[in-house]
């Protein structure tokens, strides 16, 4: 029996998952933050943790695993993967390759060898494969580069509206109640002063009173939900144009926790708003797995097993993505 190892390094967290040749998962492991650009020793020790548990829990060594994929948010360059891959060889794996953790939610959205990933997690990145094999990714490297939103991006949008509608700059939003509530301030200016003093970082869970001030009708959530959507549909669009894929039949994969938590009503529609003029045979299609499960059948086709529906299916029975059914 041939066992594969699968990571998925986040902004926020490390996932690593041990699957048997039939995708039966028989060992997982979590750690805090794998991106290296967040600081490298922060992320070696957040992967080093998930693999040991997912080893200990298999009962397996590391010389037991034919194929291991790290699928590693940061991965984006060749000065990333110099500093990524002497820290995952010494991990101790005989056999391992490290991608982009767009590579690996592509992978586990789509059936098909070819496609795009949009992900709008803690940041934001675009990542296709054409028919011909050629790849391209666009966004990743924050706001000052070209990108907006993700987790963190739209915490400052929230926070910064909230100020602006108490200096007057900008109309009243129910989204300053919700932020009073949950950051446990009896005022607008208690809270401003209180953030200046500290230099205190904008909390990444404001993202959450989004959809929530939304849903009940307020426009200024609307429209951070609404650019969020126009962006990512933009980045999306270029990847597709650029590749030539215009004319293809093909999958959109909408990968992170903005874009998988169920409440993506205010976002979907104006990713395809920019979408849909330029490739009409795209179809957008919110991850089902973990992306994990990307990582794992990456693992096992490097490794030289050929994919049967029957693996796609027991990866799914233990791999579905859990944010699924967070509303």
């Amino acid at each position: 029996m041939s066992y594969y190892l699968g990571i998925d390094g986040g902004g926020s967290k490390t996932f690593a998952v041990i699957s048997d040749e039939t995708g039966m998962v028989i060992g997982s492991g979590y750690g805090g933050c794998g991106n290296h650009q967040a600081g490298r020793e922060i992320a070696e020790q957040s992967i080093r943790k998930a693999v040991d548990q997912a080893l200990q829990e298999a009962q397996l060594t590391k010389s037991d695993i034919a194929y291991a994929m790290f699928g590693l948010a940061g991965a984006d360059r060749e000065a990333d993967f110099r500093v990524l891959r002497p820290m995952i060889d010494g991990l101790g794996f005989p056999d391992f390759e490290i991608v982009c953790d767009t590579v690996i939610g592509l992978r586990a959205g789509t059936t098909r060898p070819f496609g795009v990933v949009s992900i709008c997690g803690t940041g934001t990145n675009c990542y296709g494969i054409n028919r011909q094999g050629r790849a391209l990714q666009i966004g990743g490297f924050g706001y000052t580069y070209g990108d907006f939103g993700g987790g963190a991006g739209l915490s400052v949008e929230v926070f910064r509206s909230v100020i602006r509608a108490w200096e007057g700059r900008s109309e009243p939003t129910r989204l300053t109640e919700a932020v009073l509530a949950m950051l446990g301030y009896a005022s607008v200016e208690q809270l401003f002063h209180d953030f200046l003093d500290r230099e205190a970082a904008i909390p990444y869970d404001l993202t959450k009173l989004l959809v929530p001030a939304a849903d009940e009708g307020d426009s200024v959530a609307q429209h951070i939900l609404q650019k969020q959507g126009i962006e990512l549909g933009i980045t999306a669009a270029t990847v597709i144009e650029r590749l030539g894929m215009q004319s293809d039949s093909f999958d959109l994969v909408l990968v992170g926790s903005v874009l998988t938590r169920g409440n993506t009503r205010h976002i979907i529609p104006h990713m395809e708003s920019q979408v849909a003029p330029v490739a009409l045979g795209c179809r957008l299609r919110v991850l089902t797995l973990e992306p994990v499960a990307g990582a794992v059948m990456l693992a096992m086709e490097k490794g030289g097993r050929q994919l049967e529906q029957t693996v796609y299916k027991q990866l799914g029975t233990t791999l579905t993505l859990k944010e699924m059914s967070e509303v």
